[in-house]
């Protein structure tokens, strides 16, 4: 491993690597208004949710490493400690970026990247209409984490109001995830987009209880074919399939095609049974893929 100790490097040079690390981040696109009413708008990868009663966000305009200075958007916040957070997606992450260009003070960001500011209801920094989503909030508390360049702003915000576009919302009102098409942060210059094969999705074993990494057999455990990922598949089931079902399945014509061609050579059969097990869950069909696998056992 390479490893480095964050105080014998450069900030800048730590700052990159932990940017290209912890990643992808979602993007806080903050919109704000001085003690006079002028407009401010600046994306933010240092953000995240971080409850729902109260709704709490929390994002970061560090102090920049270069030169130690604070961002308009800080400013601000001390000013009105209010802010609206807008969610990027894919078609607007350009101009997204181009708001994120240092102008002086003064200059509004809505003008200068071509977005559209909405009046918010509760708060006094304006939406951004082309945002699928966007958080009026109000500043709980600013938590200044050091002095020196690279220190963090902890904003801690409380969503007021939420207001999200149809369009990119369920018949049953919920947010359609590929719909929505949001992007992420990476490090350097680089983003991801949340959307195609970039989406998918790993069942919780938030309501029953899996049988966990330990009590998979140990010759399915040491497989040659079966990744990790498949492995946290198989244990993430609560029961095992019964005899009847696995005899049943072990009936099946390709099946008995498998086990009647490599009869004869039983590490040929177990790795055969392993990648057509791991085909099936890569297909996320798991039950199947368990049926497959202890099938040899009978």
């Amino acid at each position: 491993m390479f490893s480095i100790n964050p105080k014998e490097l450069k900030t800048s040079v730590f700052h990159s690597y932990m940017l290209a690390s912890i990643a992808p981040r979602p993007i806080a696109f903050a919109s704000t208004v001085d003690k006079n009413g002028n407009p401010n708008l600046s994306p933010f990868s240092f953000f995240n949710a971080f409850g729902s009663n109260p709704p709490i966000v929390v994002f970061s305009p560090a102090r920049r490493v270069r030169d130690n200075t604070i961002k308009h958007t800080l400013e601000n916040i001390y000013e009105t400690m209010e802010v609206v957070i807008n969610v990027v997606n894919y078609s607007m992450v350009h101009q997204m970026s181009l708001s994120s260009t240092e102008y002086p003070k003064g200059i509004n960001e809505f003008v200068k990247s071509g977005f559209t500011p909405l009046a918010s209801e509760l708060v006094r920094p304006f939406r951004v209409k082309e945002s699928p989503v966007q958080m009026e909030c109000k500043v709980l508390e600013v938590k200044e984490t050091g002095t020196e360049g690279g220190a963090a702003n902890l904003i801690i915000c409380e969503i007021l109001r939420m207001h999200i576009d149809e369009s990119v919302l369920t018949p049953e009102n919920k947010i359609d995830i590929h719909k929505i098409d949001l992007v992420a942060r990476m490090g350097g210059d680089f983003y991801c987009r949340a959307s195609g094969a970039a989406i998918f999705e790993v069942a919780k074993p938030n309501s029953s209880l899996g049988i966990g990494y330990d009590q998979i057999p140990e010759l399915i455990r040491n497989s040659s074919v079966l990744t990790g990922n498949n492995l946290g598949q198989l244990g993430n089931v609560h029961q095992l399939p019964d005899q009847d079902s696995i005899a049943e399945y072990k009936r099946k014509d390709f099946m008995q095609e498998l086990f009647n061609h490599y009869s004869k050579n039983p590490d040929q059969l177990r790795n055969k049974i392993h990648e057509l097990a791991k085909t099936l869950l890569d297909k996320g069909h798991v039950d199947d893929a368990w049926k497959v696998l202890l099938s040899g056992n009978m």
